[in-house]
């Protein structure tokens, strides 16, 4: 049996579109009307009517099929709210906006007597719904006019036909009938007499969803069936859709209780917030709830929540809060929890500068079962890691972008240059060639003539030669090489003449054709061909010209000529920019292949002692440490324990457990495995005894450090200051000049901050100084000291100018009062950085002359604004300023030599024994682009160490024609030093006869402070300028361009220093490819290994043997290294050239120099 009823809504019913949460069919001609039916609602009085359709045998009818039209936005099937609670509001305007969800629950249906429509599901059968009506509803006609009562109105144990609702809807929403498509249920009769024409009523739309029913006109209605059968193919699916909204709103309503009892009670005790939610999971919606009377933003209109996840360390968030319809003053918002989450911190503001912040603790919310700290931490750096690649990748294309435009623009500007030069070029051109037509004849009487005489280009003429007109008269061949417009095109005409028969005389001709765009023929005869000829007729040098006489050049031609210019300038850029690219490009890239190898031997130099595997430690990878204890403090010890962190011990997960190392499978190290973080850049570590201490090794107090490649996070800069008196190349009396150069460029390019402090001396090289202006005044120690500031070798540089006169003296050294003026500058230095907010990290300062630094920083400025930065001193010779060099000793809190050698031998020096335990031998290094034979312009032949031969032989000849020496391939012997006594002179002198005895040449550049040394090797290079005239050259005074030049063109490189903190002399000879031979002291032990016994020593280092040394201070020590030295470039050429090779390929720049500087800098800072 089946029912149709239609209700009058005018009284029953509130808003005409908010009625029912679910889709109810209504039956009519053609279509049924579909309302949204929100259970338990209270609905206000309004005008529109709706009919209710079920049927007894519903489950047993025949399914029919349908045709449905969605759009192509409607959500899916079945009401599935979006939100589990939303704002409360019932009006249009807020029903159905983003983020809010209808609680409205089951309720009174009131108008103007009440109605209640009570609601059950049955849980055993999906899709049955229950209804009881406890009033008589009125049915009522098509007019709406009542015409009786229903009576009272049971649906019992009914199948409800429900159409499907759609989520994408308005929550609350209901599609009525208007009132003027009420059905008249009177005049319904049998269906199948329906007139199909008539036209259907509209389906009900929610939220611009519609649905089409098609009507089976071939089913038969029977009984007081009063309505038209709708067709469905899926009625069994409906009914469970209509269930699954039932329990939906259901859920939504107990959600809404759940929320309403959380808010009485949150606010029964004091509570200002609460989550639904009350547990946090990832990847969910959650509201948070703000009673805003009990907050700080009570009196505010706004309230906004502002957070982000994970100790605020992922996606940021800012939301309005909307006043919700809970009792009190409750406001929420929707939030999403992320999956990665594993906690939720935010604050409350008004949108502007007022704030809820929980008492400055912010406010956090624990998120259960995602992420975990520490997995999070992976997983963000790892998106940190991919956010860097691509920003890397944007900034190179933007590079790559602003790298073509200025191409561009270059390209833009040679042209013009190019076009310019083209334009001059032909003017100049065309001028010389009209004076040369002018000057041009047809026929010299008795010299010369041509047949015809009259003729243009592409002719073919004979031209008349008298030979005994010139200096041909008994050549036996006569050859024209000749060219046209002024030798244009240079050797064009090239013809062998013949003697002319039917010509008296001695006349020879040629046939010649004239070339194509000549106005003037220009030609010489010779006794033979070009390269073969060697007695000319030039016409005394003026050459012989004949003019074209049918062609004159136009303004075309020119016009040509100025193209062919033009092109040929582009051409020869092209080429000139291609060969510096290329020469560019192989020294960057030499560069960076020694950079690298000098980085690998540096993380194994300790190898000894302690590796990795990979010795390229990656970060996020996991490493193999070994370590041998036998060569360290620890050796027997029966345990060892591996100490380990990173970033230089500030990692932010801190120190990693203790763990102890096992044996590895042979020898005597031990091994232990670490997973180095991708936010790693450094790796440290110490190794122990015992798990909870007691012996360590920490490499004499510098712990161990290995460098992470590839880490998200780079090393922070350090800024360092060096306060010196010295400064290569405008400020150079010795070596102490070079080192703070160079060390400050190579620390620089390993990306820390640099800066020089150095006295404004009236001598100082200003050419050499880019960018140099005034910086400031201020006035210290009785007087105003100008500050002066530029760029040298790309340096920063401050110049501290007192007013008092001490650096106004024409020279660095040599004033009575030294003391005194670098005491004050190194005081005024000081000064500068304090009262300009300098904060650097290490203040580095340089032998006795700006010792003072140590201890005035230390009594007058370590509590005064400078106590972050460290100071580290160091010894560049001891032999001056022993007391103030003792003074900076102990108060430095690191201290360095320039060799290790050296800090050997000085070890037992007072000024140094008491502070051993923070002293260190560092070797100097030399700047690889000032000492360069591949880019070097001093020298002829541009070399590496693939043609040294090549190369150095040039650079010889060069030298010996330079010099006068007799041009012979000899052994050369270079000296390049001060003579002084320090210098080892009297090793000098020996040398330089030995070497003339043994047939070799000599060169000699250098000069003595001592004018009694001067005097006696001037005296001495009088003697041998005289005996030895084409072998032996003195040169006393200072050349740079000669230095090089010395140093490139000869074989070996002398340096017998009777000690040596370090030397350079040696290390730039190795640079250009010549053989040191020295003495063993020093900084020369360090770094020059005799070839014949010191291979083991070398290969302690990874190293090749690279020379000849002897030890001694006599005659004879000399004698045993040189004369090995020529012997082996006597007899062992080949061996002698391989030599060569090697030690131009050995890295001795400050590529690892700087390396150990910045973790003794690193140690400095550590230690205090």
């Amino acid at each position: 049996m089946e029912i149709s009823l239609q209700v009058n809504c005018k009284t029953a019913l509130g808003d005409r579109r908010n009625c029912f949460g679910a889709g109810l069919f209504f039956a009519s001609t053609d279509q049924c009307r579909q309302l949204s039916l929100p259970w338990r609602r209270e609905l206000k009085a309004s005008w529109g009517s709706f009919c209710i359709k079920a049927g007894a045998d519903f489950s047993r009818r025949r399914q029919k099929k349908t045709s449905t039209a969605r759009p192509k936005d409607s959500g899916p099937k079945g009401f599935v709210p979006r939100q589990p609670i939303g704002n409360l509001k019932r009006d249009k305007k807020s029903t159905g906006a983003k983020g809010d969800l209808s609680t409205q629950t089951v309720g009174e249906i009131s108008g103007g007597n009440k109605k209640t429509l009570d609601v059950k599901i049955d849980a055993d059968e999906e899709g049955t719904v229950e209804f009881s009506e406890e009033k008589n509803f009125e049915v009522v006609d098509a007019n709406g006019e009542i015409i009786g009562e229903a009576g009272q109105l049971s649906l019992l144990h009914e199948t409800l036909s429900v159409s499907q609702s759609n989520q994408g809807g308005e929550n609350g929403d209901i599609s009525m009938i208007d009132e003027e498509d009420v059905i008249d249920i009177s005049n319904i009769g049998d269906i199948r007499n329906v007139d199909s024409k008539e036209k259907p009523l509209e389906c009900a739309k929610i939220d611009g969803t519609s649905r089409e029913t098609n009507v089976d006109t071939n089913d038969e209605v029977s009984g007081e069936t009063i309505g038209r059968e709708t067709e469905t193919d899926t009625d069994d699916k409906i009914n469970g859709e209509a269930s699954q909204l039932l329990k939906l709103e259901l859920e939504a309503n107990l959600r809404r209780q759940e929320i309403e009892r959380i808010a009485e009670e949150s606010f029964s005790l004091g509570n200002k917030l609460f989550v639904y939610p009350p547990v946090v999971k990832p990847d969910q919606d959650i509201e948070v709830f703000l009673n805003r009377s009990l907050s700080a933003l009570s009196n505010e209109p706004n309230v906004l929540i502002r957070g982000a996840f994970n100790n605020w360390r992922w996606k940021s968030f800012t939301i309005r809060l909307n006043k919700t319809t809970l009792s009190g003053d409750w406001w929420s918002c929707q939030v999403h929890v992320p999956r990665e989450a594993y906690k939720v911190d935010f604050v409350f503001f008004n949108g502007q500068n007022v704030y809820d912040n929980n008492d400055t603790k912010d406010f956090s919310i624990p998120v259960d079962g995602g992420m975990d700290a520490l997995a999070f931490e992976d997983f963000f750096l790892e998106e940190k890691r991919k956010e860097l690649e691509k920003l890397a990748k944007e900034q190179a294309e933007r590079e790559r972008q602003e790298q073509e435009k200025r191409q561009m623009e270059a390209e833009n500007a040679a042209k013009e240059e190019d076009m310019s030069l083209a334009r001059v070029e032909t003017e100049r051109k065309k001028e010389e060639l009209q004076q040369l037509i002018k000057k041009a004849v047809k026929s010299i009487d008795n010299v010369w003539y041509i047949e015809p005489s009259e003729f243009k280009s592409k002719d073919l003429v004979r031209l008349y030669y008298n030979r005994s007109s010139g200096p041909l008269p008994h050549a036996k061949e006569v050859w024209i090489h000749g060219g046209h417009n002024n030798w244009k095109d240079g050797l064009s005409i090239v013809e062998r003449l013949v003697k002319s028969s039917s010509k008296d005389g001695d006349w020879w001709h040629a046939d010649v054709v004239v070339p194509d765009q000549a106005f003037v023929l220009d030609w010489v005869f010779a006794d033979g061909p070009p390269h073969n000829a060697i007695v000319y007729d030039n016409n005394r040098r003026q050459d012989f010209h004949a003019i074209v006489t049918k062609a004159t050049p136009d303004e075309e031609y020119w016009v040509r000529e100025e193209q062919l210019i033009y092109r040929k300038l582009q051409e020869e850029r092209r080429l000139r920019e291609e060969a510096i690219r290329a020469k560019a490009e192989r020294t960057a890239r030499m560069k960076a292949e020694t950079k690298e190898r000098t980085l690998k031997k540096f993380l194994l130099s300790q190898k000894h002692i302690v590796f990795t595997e990979p010795v390229d430690v990656q970060a996020g990878s996991t490493v193999i440490v070994s370590y041998n204890p036998c060569n360290t403090n620890l050796n027997g010890k029966p345990e060892i324990w591996f100490r380990c962190s990173f970033n230089r011990w500030t990692h932010r997960n801190g120190p990693l457990p203790p763990q102890r190392m096992f044996p590895a499978e042979n020898g005597t190290h031990v091994k232990a495995s670490v997973k180095v973080p991708l936010d790693a850049y450094m790796m440290d570590f110490v190794f122990s005894e015992r798990e909870d201490g007691g012996i360590f090794d920490n490499n004499y107090g510098m712990d161990y450090h290995i460098p992470v490649f590839g880490g998200i996070v780079k090393e922070p800069p350090m800024h360092i200051i060096h306060i010196a008196v010295e400064m290569a190349p405008i400020a150079k009396v010795g070596g102490l000049g070079d080192v703070v150069t160079s060390l400050s460029r190579a620390v620089q390019d390993l990306n820390h901050n640099v800066d020089i402090v150095l006295p404004k001396y009236d001598c100082l090289n200003l050419s050499n100084v880019k960018d140099f202006q005034c910086h400031k005044n201020y006035f210290w120690g009785g007087t105003e000291i100008k500050v002066w500031h530029g760029k040298v070798e790309g340096l920063s540089v401050f110049f501290l100018e007192p007013q008092n006169g001490f650096f106004q003296a024409g020279c660095v050294y040599g004033c009575g009062n030294d003391a005194e003026r670098f005491g004050f500058f190194c005081h005024a230095a000081l000064e500068f950085l304090h009262q300009n907010g300098f904060h650097p990290d290490i203040i580095h300062c340089h032998d006795w002359s700006s010792a003072p630094v140590a201890w005035l920083f230390k009594e007058q400025y370590t509590h005064y604004g400078l106590s972050k930065a460290r100071v580290v001193f160091t010894i560049h010779n001891l032999e001056f300023g022993a007391h103030f060099i003792a003074k900076a000793m102990a108060y430095s809190d690191k201290a360095t030599t320039v060799s290790p050698t050296y800090s050997r031998e000085v070890a037992g020096n007072p000024a140094v024994a008491p502070h051993l335990h923070k002293f260190h031998g560092i070797i100097n290094g030399i700047d690889p682009d000032i000492w360069d034979p591949y880019n070097d312009k001093f020298i002829p032949v541009s070399y590496t160490s693939e043609n040294v031969v090549e190369g150095k032989r040039a650079a010889k000849e060069a030298l010996q024609q330079k010099l006068g020496l007799k041009r012979a391939d000899l052994p050369l012997l270079g000296v390049i030093s001060r003579l002084t006594h320090q210098k080892g002179i009297h090793l000098i002198k020996h040398a330089i006869w030995r070497m003339l005895e043994r047939g070799g040449q000599v060169v000699l550049l250098g000069s003595a402070p001592d004018p009694r040394i001067q005097n006696d090797f001037v005296n001495m290079a009088n003697e041998l300028h005289s005996l030895y005239h084409d072998r032996a050259r003195f040169c006393l005074a200072y050349d740079e361009p000669l230095s090089h030049l010395i140093y490139a063109g000869s074989d070996f490189i002398l340096v017998p220093s009777i000690f040596e903190p370090c030397g350079l002399t040696q290390l730039i000879a190795m640079r250009y490819g010549s053989i040191p031979v020295v003495r063993k002291t020093g900084g020369l032990y360090d770094t020059v290994f005799d070839v014949d016994h010191d291979r083991d020593r070398a290969q302690a280092q990874d190293l090749e043997p690279n020379g000849f040394s002897f030890d001694g201070a006599d005659a004879g020590g000399v004698d045993y290294a040189l004369n090995r030295a020529i012997t082996a470039w006597y007899e062992g050429r080949d061996w002698f050239n391989s030599l060569c090779k090697t030690v131009m390929e050995q890295d001795w720049s400050w590529n690892r120099p700087a390396l150990d500087y910045l973790e003794l800098y690193h140690a400095a800072r550590k230690s205090a």
